[in-house]
């Protein structure tokens, strides 16, 4: 069974996955409907196997078809990639870069950097996406993004472990409290374990930053009652000014305050988080990759 020649069937039949008809797929490839059909039923006699439940609505794939599309996926953008490296290294590309950012970074200096890059070479075509990092990680490595800044620590040392990472600086967490609250009025910072007993305000199941918040109350000997749960920093002060609880959130986080909050150190030990660029492990980097890297340690220099 070979594969590697048929990269417009594999393409075909990941659109097909991800639109969940054939006219979806081929509106988003630029081609006609049965151009697709076509492709779809090449691929399924070449590995002798069905691999779309054409009667269902929206189309299914079979077993087969998800397995297959799943390695599609990755090959195509594979393909991609290297097509664009070589026509950059032969000066014929459209020079174009994907930038994603935690929301923290993007309400704070990467706006800055993005600016002095356009200045710079007003030629390149920019892509931002603002996602989290379970969302950025997973984009990197099917090579949707060129790079993206990030945030790692001890809490998640694996999830950046295979891209190639330029730490930018440490975020240590801050304290939010509603600003009538004991603790925004007593002389000194307060430290974690002055917050065991009181109700938090936290992040969902999955998120990456809460999990860093969350490892280090429990190295203080207890875990926090958390009453409400946002993965909006913005959302997370806005219910703490309504004292529905106090939050640690990181620094860049509440370096933007709302009305009703006061932030405050804390003392003793507590969360950091160690913000960074990463991109796709590769020995070819464009231009605008490693110039959009090299102002994003510009902009955060006094930051470490």
């Amino acid at each position: 069974m070979r594969l590697i020649a048929a990269g417009p069937r594999l393409q075909a039949l990941a659109a097909v996955e991800a639109a969940g008809s054939f006219s979806g797929a081929a509106a988003a490839l630029g081609v006609s409907q049965s151009a697709v059909s076509q492709h779809v039923a090449a691929l399924e006699r070449q590995v002798g196997a069905g691999l779309v439940d054409r009667a269902a609505r929206p189309v299914q794939l079979t077993p087969a078809g998800h397995v297959l599309a799943e390695h599609a996926r990755a090959v195509v953008a594979r393909l991609d990639a290297a097509e664009r490296d070589l026509l950059d290294v032969l000066g014929r590309q459209e020079r174009r870069l994907r930038l994603g950012s935690v929301p923290t970074a993007l309400a704070s200096f990467v706006p800055g950097a993005i600016a002095r890059l356009r200045a710079e070479l007003p030629d390149v075509v920019l892509t931002v996406v603002d996602d989290h990092v379970q969302g950025l990680v997973p984009r990197l490595r099917e090579r949707e993004l060129d790079l993206a800044v990030v945030f790692t620590s001890l809490s998640v040392p694996d999830q950046v472990s295979d891209l190639e990472v330029v730490p930018l600086f440490d975020d240590a967490y801050r304290v939010v409290l509603p600003s009538g609250h004991r603790l925004a009025r007593a002389d000194r910072d307060p430290s974690l374990r002055d917050l065991r007993d009181e109700s938090w305000v936290g992040g969902a199941g999955g998120s990456t930053w809460f999990r860093v918040v969350r490892d280090a109350c429990q190295a203080q000997g207890f875990s926090p009652h958390v009453g409400v749960v946002s993965d909006d920093h913005v959302a997370v002060q806005a219910l703490v000014a309504a004292g529905l609880g106090v939050a640690v959130v990181p620094g860049l986080a509440a370096s933007v305050r709302i009305r009703g909050v006061t932030a405050r150190d804390l003392r003793g030990p507590g969360p950091v988080r160690q913000l960074a660029v990463a991109m796709p492990a590769s020995d070819y980097r464009t231009h605008a990759t490693t110039r959009m890297t090299e102002l994003l340690r510009r902009a955060t220099r006094a930051r470490r």
